[in-house]
């Protein structure tokens, strides 16, 4: 594969508005994605595969129904398979490097080694049964999962025309790939961590925008508006979004919170006012990499200059929530165990928690540890009780309900910043939100 000269492209981290400058031509964010992917698939792959026991793992889509895993390891400039693409990852042993291949009609890259000639083989599932024989391997993972739908990718009609291709003996050696496959969405690489802290800044400044350039107006900007404004400003910066971003807002006034109402029906023609507290919940993807991040800001009154000391202390409080929720990782935990102590001690504090923290990377709602839901502070099962894994990334998801007199009512102080966990502790990527932005 070509390099690029990464070091040219490395960010220098500052403020955020420096993140933004920094986004790159589509060009250079190809060579970046592909640097990245070869990296992994050569110095990561190796240890998942063998820490996993699979010394095969095959993966096959269809063009525009592609298998999660496989499309994270599609070079850059295929946006889909095409056809039917089939990955074949084989690991000889003996410390020797892992071979690829793609038993796919076009190449795919020089990434993965091209392992069939239509020409000479009509039958793509023959050629692919005999590479396994000729391989012979021990173990062969597919992609194949109850519980991890993105550990699920195989459909039902390649399960069975790859089951109708091999005989019986390679049969028994097919295994599900559930854990490699998570591994492999998991992992953060240190070349991926380089790039990771630019890319959360990124979100950062678009929020900061959004609350203090001046566009919300008290008494006429809607909810409605600032969601469209976030997209339309993720598009002129060459960025995506991989989910609608949500607006909402509490106020002094006789409504109760409503989780629901929060993230998904919020009142469309809601009119931001002074005295508001602004809540918006917004993600972006830049070299297949994602955010995910809420943050709050005040609307000032006529003669404030800072948000009110009530509101303040609410905020604090979540910040603490976090601050006992994150000391409380460590390695082999699981999410449901973490998520119970967390709750245990927020509560001797005196704080009322609500923690519903995930994965992050490939996706925004990725493969991993899963500590939490809002509907599911009990604990979430299957998904909760995976272990946690170093060099792992999470959207530090949760809230923090404050009774304010003031209002007369529970004011929720709804957090979610970007984080990474290397195996001892966890270290937010771009900082996080202790103050408000302030709206005048």
């Amino acid at each position: 594969m070509g390099q690029t000269n990464s070091e040219e492209l490395k960010p220098v981290l500052g403020s955020n508005s420096q993140a933004l400058s920094q986004i790159v031509e589509m060009r250079k964010r190809s060579a970046l994605i592909d640097e990245m992917l070869n990296d992994k698939l050569q110095n990561t792959l190796p240890n998942l595969m063998r820490n996993t026991g699979i010394d095969m793992w095959i993966l096959i889509s269809r063009e525009y129904n592609e298998d999660p895993v496989l499309k994270t390891m599609l070079p850059s400039t295929w946006l889909s398979a095409r056809r039917r693409t089939i990955l074949v990852l084989f690991d000889p042993g003996h410390g020797k490097p892992i071979e690829r291949y793609a038993v796919a009609r076009y190449q795919v890259d020089t990434m993965f080694q091209k392992a069939w000639d239509k020409e000479k083989q009509p039958d793509q599932w023959q050629r692919l049964a005999q590479l396994i024989e000729q391989k012979s391997p021990k173990r062969i993972g597919i992609n194949k999962s109850e519980h991890f739908a993105l550990a699920d990718g195989i459909t039902a009609t390649e399960y069975e025309a790859f089951f109708n291709a091999i005989d019986e003996a390679t049969q028994s050696k097919v295994v599900s790939s559930e854990k490699l496959a998570i591994a492999w969405l998991e992992t953060r690489t240190k070349f991926e961590m380089e790039y990771y802290p630019h890319i959360v800044a990124m979100g950062h400044d678009i929020i900061k925008q959004a609350y203090t350039s001046g566009f919300i107006i008290p008494g006429s900007t809607s909810t409605e508006d600032l969601m469209w404004w976030l997209r339309d400003k993720s598009k002129q910066h060459g960025l995506e979004n991989w989910f609608h971003p949500s607006v909402s807002i509490q106020r002094a006034d006789a409504k109760k919170f409503d989780h629901v109402q929060a993230f998904s029906e919020s009142k469309k023609d809601n009119i931001i006012q002074r005295g508001d507290l602004v809540h918006m919940d917004f993600g972006i993807t830049y070299l297949r990499l994602n955010t995910d991040q809420q943050q709050h800001a005040y609307v000032l009154k006529e003669g404030e200059s800072d948000a009110p000391e009530y509101l303040k202390q609410a905020l604090a409080n979540a910040n603490r929530l976090q601050d006992i929720f994150t000391s409380l990782f460590a390695l082999g935990k699981t999410g449901n165990q973490v998520l119970a102590q967390a709750r245990k001690q927020a509560i001797s504090e005196g704080i009322k928690p609500s923690i519903y923290t995930h994965p992050l990377g490939y996706h925004g709602h990725a493969a991993g540890t899963t500590l939490g839901m809002w509907d599911a502070q009990a604990g979430v099962p299957i998904q909760g009780d995976y272990p946690l894994h170093a060099n792992t990334a999470y959207s530090i998801e949760l809230n923090a309900a404050t009774f304010v007199p003031q209002w007369g009512k529970e004011v929720r102080i709804m957090l979610e910043e970007n984080a990474f966990f290397d195996g001892e502790n966890v270290s937010y990527m771009n900082g996080r939100q202790t103050a408000f932005h302030l709206i005048d």
